[in-house]
């Protein structure tokens, strides 16, 4: 037989689909529905890699996702290699490439096995008592051995070749796990017609059904009862069923982040995702993620062929694997019993080891006798034999006061162990629920919830199956506002242990390694020596041991690392408290967090209506936020400072074409807009009349400004606002944040039209002439269409709201028109312009027009510190307004403080030297250093139109300064410059009213 530890029937597997991977080169044989750990324990392989710290032999503990052993790297093609998978949870197909992890030359002969002889000097916390000296070593020689010796497998090399999906969702109820609890509750919920999104991080739901081949439902085995119950979950419309579904992540609102696994299980995943991310939002949750099994502390527990109880029921009945022929069970409870009596009627060499007396069993002693098993009550573990598998148990006779009798070892080539179980409360701690310890069970159990959310099942700490699906049934009736409850009639399950950190031994326990964190190979001895160092605090301990910090976020470590600690500081475990469980609940990869933000949808860049027509006239471009917006548009021959020259003399001279559309739009309606406007910004909003705009400047709380735009008053209810470029966003949120939190009483509503309304910008005395033939139904004269006005018509036949308005102190027209409709109208005002010289310009020319103009940049001449008054605009201030949003800011002892850096222009001695942006400004070059700096240069450029270079910068008591001589630092030393005000063309500003 093919594969020698595979029972001839049962299991969950289809034995007509063989499956081959390869595990460190050697081909496997398995069958579809296998895990990987099934299939190699179904060959007979139990090494599977090499332990952390001490590269011990390690095999496979369990059959979940808490494995902490057996991590493997997986590889599924060309760039499709991944480090630190649990064998466990990784399903068993064609073509699958496996590798055992830490470990050199190969995992039988490991050098690194050296470090399990010098482990009396690898104690808790070497690391922060050795590498001390000599101190230049650290460099050269500690630093580089230890980054070399940390970390688990090897992480990818190249690009990750897969795509992954991203899925937002909304569903009343989210139902996670789909064990008993779990389906009772999505059914329960279903029923009521809600919608319900049932998630199991499993191939296929059922949770212990699937491996519980004696128990009954409602007088049916409990399979039947399964696929009655999906069926009937899979006939409804309003529910959805994720398998191969963790949820990993409960956030604040009841959202919860779940990672689908699409493809890994399938031989040929076509163009589908791998995986896919749900940020599901549910009005309600239902948490039935089960419990996880305890391992026992006794001398070399981690021999490979060492299993929790449970995972070799899993193995015998979910995927008929023997993990051995001669099995020996090590329990303080009564669960293990059922392992032991399905090994037992698989016909396996069966003995049972249980701390318990006699006489503290239940009939689950009786039962197992029964079969002819040996069972030994009252006895301890004192150790492991074996090195690469277990060959035996070293056990002994032990009283209550934990003295043991003569030592007797049992043969085995498998030992299945359990002390007890611990409720996954993982998530329900995420979501910020506050734990409970119940004594009854010996672990923290959910108790007040935080959220709109409710535990059943064994993750509540009811283990026996009736009661886990009446509590489920509870659970998600009650999600679904329904008030029904059902009794459901099950086999009794055998439940209850006698809670045990460490199993009593007849050596000192300072002398053995009894491991409590397998992954990370903290032992018992660690914890006792972290707490006899002065480490009392469990998260301290946690940090300085290690334990509970590896990838399984010690799910099978903690409960006996916190009886540990209890222990010894004699404590009650609630005195000692829990460590935090932080998301992810297992492992996510970065691709499912990453989803399709990759490449050039890593951070997108959006370009405008106008952006082809600008690349195919020659432009060239620059990200400005995340758009792509033209930044020149040179001719055959000219460089950058040639072009800005010819566009800014073509715009006072002529006429020039620019794309503003990117500019942020918002639409501000409601029969309380104008006092929404009112409020947000400082200047007075009341009585703007319609088709008037107006420059608004907004602040922030602390009465810095935050951002600024033209607004126009379309109707008595409606503001048509603009923000800067890359404010939008912002201004939105900050709009929104004041009128859901602030003014609940406004109505008023908020409409991002950034993308509605493409923004042609037509600059310079001969604007009017060249859109005049193209406008319908609006009188662009002078006195009919004054400065600071916006008209409602048409421009070659589209609908256009024209404002008349500008950014380079020139005669101008903004043309908002409808994006679909941009080009089009762009081409025409183009054409049109052909008879008067028109010039396209980009974003360089803009900001030298501007500048010339001491027109500022939200972001150039502010910067979260800057107030209305720094940057001259105080005058803007409504002083008879009650309140707007920063007002008494504005009368903070720093803010009105003499001193402030104030806004002016700046003009070198020497008119050719432009000056660096950002350049810091001095009175005195000479003084000593740290010299004192006064300001810096906001915005410097060599204007064409004033024939010399011009800048603007922030001053200490700057306006105060005008008229006398400063110094700007420059690669070469400093350059003299005089202050002067910062409007350096057309002061009077007689051009913008032509």
């Amino acid at each position: 037989m093919a594969q020698p530890f595979r029972l001839s029937r049962g299991g969950r597997i289809d034995r007509t689909r063989l499956v081959r991977f390869t595990f460190n080169g050697r081909t496997v044989e398995g069958f579809h529905g296998d895990s990987v750990a099934s299939a190699l324990l179904a060959n007979g392989i139990h090494l599977v890699g090499r332990s952390f710290k001490y590269h011990r032999p390690r095999g496979i503990l369990s059959h979940g996702p808490d494995e902490p052993s057996a991590l493997l790297s997986v590889d599924r093609g060309p760039g499709r290699i991944d480090p630190n998978n649990r064998a466990s949870v990784v399903e068993a197909r064609d073509g699958l490439k496996t590798l055992s992890q830490n470990h050199w030359p190969s995992l039988e002969h490991d050098i690194g096995a050296v470090n399990d002889l010098l482990s009396p000097v690898f104690v808790a916390g070497f690391y922060y008592k050795t590498f001390m000296w000599p101190r230049k070593f650290w460099d050269k020689v500690y630093e580089p051995f230890i980054r070399a010796a940390a970390g688990l497998g090897k992480a990818p090399s190249v690009p990750d070749p897969d795509r992954y999906a991203n899925r937002h969702a909304h569903c009343d109820v989210l139902v996670v796990g789909a064990g008993p609890a779990g389906l009772s509750a999505a059914l329960a919920a279903a029923r009521t017609g809600k919608r319900v999104i049932l998630a199991d991080e499993g191939p296929e739901p059922g949770g212990a059904l699937l491996h519980d081949v004696t128990a009954e439902i409602d007088g049916r085995p409990a399979a039947e009862w399964l696929s009655a119950t999906l069926a009937e979950l899979d006939s409804r419309e309003t529910v959805i069923l994720l398998p191969r579904t963790t949820a990993f992540g409960y956030y604040n609102h009841n959202h919860v982040a779940l990672a689908e696994r699409i493809t890994d299980h399938l031989p040929n995943p076509g163009t589908a995702p791998r995986e896919r991310l749900w940020q599901v939002r549910a009005e309600q949750v239902v948490l039935a993620g089960g419990s996880h099994e305890r391992p026992l502390v006794f001398a070399d527990n981690d021999r490979p062929g060492i299993l929790l109880a449970e995972s070799v029921r899993v193995f015998i009945n979910r995927y008929g694997v023997v993990p051995g022929r001669r099995i020996v069970f090590a329990t303080s409870g009564a669960s293990a019993y059922a392992a032991a009596l399905d090994a037992k009627a698989a016909g396996l060499h069966v003995t049972l080891v249980d701390l318990r007396t006699e006489s503290e069993c239940g009939p689950e002693l009786a039962r197992l006798k029964a079969t002819g098993a040996e069972v030994l009550t009252g006895h301890t573990v004192i150790g492991a034999k074996g090195t690469k598998r277990v060959t035996g148990l070293i056990v002994a006779p032990v009283d209550r006061a934990g003295r043991c009798g003569a030592r007797r070892v049992l043969p085995c080539d498998c030992v299945g162990m359990s002390g007890g179980w611990t409720p996954a409360v993982h998530l329900f701690s995420q979501s910020r629920g506050k734990l409970a310890y119940d004594e009854t069970i010996d672990a923290f159990r959910p108790g007040t919830s935080v959220q709109a959310e409710r535990s059943a099942g064994a993750s509540r700490g009811t283990y026996d199956l009736a009661g886990c699906l009446q509590e489920g049934f509870a659970a998600g009736a009650a999600a679904a506002g329904s008030e029904e409850r059902r009794n459901f009639t099950a086999s009794p399950t055998l439940t209850g242990f006698r809670p045990v950190r460490a199993m009593p031994t007849d050596v000192d326990p300072g002398k053995v390694r009894a491991f409590v964190d397998f992954q990370n190979d903290v032992t018992a001895k660690d914890i006792t020596l972290a707490v006899r160092e002065g480490f009392h605090s469990i998260e301290h301990v946690k940090r300085y041991t290690t334990t509970g910090m590896a990838t399984d976020q010690g799910k099978t470590s903690n409960m006996n690392a916190l009886g540990i600690v209890a222990g010894q500081l004699d404590k009650t475990l609630p005195g000692v408290g829990t460590t935090t469980f932080r998301p992810p609940y297992t492992p996510v990869t970065f691709g499912t967090l990453v989803g399709p933000a990759r490449h050039a949808l890593f951070d997108p860049i959006r370009t405008t209506p106008i952006h082809d027509w600008a690349e195919e006239h020659g432009a060239r471009f620059e990200n400005v936020a995340l758009w792509r917006r033209a930044w020149y548009f040179p001719k055959p021959g000219e460089d950058l400072h040639e072009a800005v020259a010819r566009e800014c003399e073509a715009v006072r001279k002529g006429v020039g074409i620019f794309d503003a559309s990117t500019l942020g739009k918002i639409e501000v309606v409601g029969p309380d807009a104008a006092e929404f406007m009112n409020r947000i910004y400082i200047n007075p909003w009341l009585k703007l009349d319609v088709g008037r705009c107006r420059y608004g400047l907004m602040l922030k709380e602390d009465g810095y400004i935050l951002d600024d735009g033209v607004v126009a008053r379309i109707a008595p209810d409606c503001f048509h606002v603009t923000t800067t470029t890359g404010g939008a966003p912002r201004v939105l949120a900050h709009m929104e944040d004041y009128l859901q939190t602030e003014w609940p009483d406004l109505r008023v509503f908020l409409t991002s039209t950034t993308e509605q309304w493409a923004v042609i910008a037509l600059q310079g005395p001969k604007a009017r002439q060249v859109i005049a033939p193209l406008v319908d139904g609006i009188d662009l004269s002078p006195e009919a269409f004054p400065h600071m006005a916006m008209r409602q018509g048409t421009i070659c036949g589209v609908p256009t709201r024209l404002f008349r308005v500008s950014f380079t102190g020139e005669l101008g027209f903004e043309i908002n028109v409808p994006s679909d409709h941009a080009r089009a109208v762009w081409e025409a005002v183009w054409k049109a312009g052909q008879a008067h010289g028109i010039t396209p310009y980009g974003t360089e020319t803009m900001h030298v027009l501007r500048a010339e103009k001491g027109y500022i940049i939200i972001g150039q001449e502010t910067d979260g510190t800057v107030t209305p008054d720094d940057v001259g605009l105080s005058g803007m201030i409504a002083k008879a307004k009650k309140d707007f949003v920063g007002k008494r800011s504005l009368a903070r002892p720093d803010v009105v403080a003499s001193g402030r850096k104030q806004l002016v222009g700046l003009v070198t001695d020497d008119p050719k030297v432009v000056l660096d942006e950002g350049a810091q400004i001095v009175d005195d070059p000479g003084q000593p250093i740290p010299m004192r700096m006064l300001g810096h240069v906001t915005s410097s450029y060599w204007s064409p139109n004033c024939g010399r270079s011009i800048a603007m910068a922030l001053v200490a008591d700057g306006r105060a300064r005008q008229g006398r001589s400063l110094h700007v630092t420059t690669p070469e030393g400093f350059a003299r410059v005089t202050v002067v005000d910062p409007v350096f063309f057309d002061p009077k500003g007689e051009r913008i009213h032509a």
